[in-house]
């Protein structure tokens, strides 16, 4: 676990998703029963998909949710973030 969390830090989400996947194939494979959720997931909202696997061995249910909320306003903050921060860089089309 604490390989995951280094990872995670140095490198990002995705990559600590990819390392822990190898890692631990057992947890991967009874959270998901295919490979096609995980890879989408891996992709477009990591934080979720790695928060989802912690949690859902064991049942989501109780606290397991606002874990899952918060992992998913993170995604959201790092996907919408970066376009509300460089609205300024772009240029606009002016006739002088």
């Amino acid at each position: 676990m604490c390989c995951i969390i280094t990872i995670l830090l140095v490198i990002g989400p995705r990559a600590a998703a990819i390392v822990w996947s190898l890692i631990d194939p057992a947890r991967w494979q009874v959270t998901f029963d295919n490979l096609l959720l995980p890879c989408i997931g891996i992709i477009v909202v990591p934080w979720t998909t790695l928060a989802y696997v912690l949690v859902a061995p064991g049942g989501v249910g109780g606290t397991d949710w606002l874990w899952l909320a918060i992992a998913f306003l993170i995604d959201i903050g790092s996907t919408s973030g970066g376009a509300y921060q460089n609205r300024g860089r772009i240029r606009r089309n002016r006739d002088y």
